[in-house]
């Protein structure tokens, strides 16, 4: 039997489509699309679709790291550790009513910009399912991602607590 190197392309009756990402005398282990990491055994049940010859460190763990890194951002709902800029650090963010009578309201900005944070992650999650879904027409998906674009112009305000340039929300460009 000849062992599989990593990077190879595998069908698995059960896990799948994935990709091997370290071999050892025993098994493999597997990422799959939609399992995620799995150990399986050499003689295990699935088929090549595209076969690596072994060889020592091909794949480095930096590299399978960053692979799983952008896959689980893209398709999770799990948030990313997004910076705050510098000068609102430690800020407050206060709410005066109009009317001098009535009290106004003080939070963290922190905790304002976590949750601003958590919106932009969400609809980034529903955008994507949306993208991926078998059941939508294309047209349906196409009038969805313009309403999408539409909430991210409407957020555009809130870039200035973002720290990095490509936190940012982006809207539809104007021609």
């Amino acid at each position: 039997m000849k062992l599989l190197g990593i990077g190879s392309r595998i069908n698995h009756s059960e896990y799948g489509f994935g990709v091997v990402t370290n071999v050892d005398s025993k098994h493999y282990w597997v990422t799959f699309q939609e399992n995620g990491l799995e150990t399986i055994a050499l003689n295990d049940d699935f088929d090549i679709i595209e076969a690596v010859n072994q060889e020592v460190d091909s794949v480095s763990f930096y590299e399978v790291e960053s692979s799983l890194r952008k896959i689980l951002k893209q398709w999770s709902d799990v948030t990313e550790i997004v910076p705050i800029a510098d000068k609102f650090k430690g800020g407050n963010l206060i709410i005066q009513p109009a009317d001098t009578n009535l009290s106004s309201k003080e939070i963290p900005i922190d905790t304002f910009f976590h949750k601003v944070v958590m919106v932009r992650d969400r609809i980034r999650v529903m955008e994507q399912k949306i993208n991926a879904s078998k059941t939508l027409a294309d047209q349906d998906k196409v009038d969805l991602q313009q309403y999408i674009t539409r909430i991210y112009g409407s957020l555009t305000t809130f870039n200035v607590l973002f720290k990095l340039k490509s936190d940012h929300f982006v809207g539809a460009k104007s021609k």
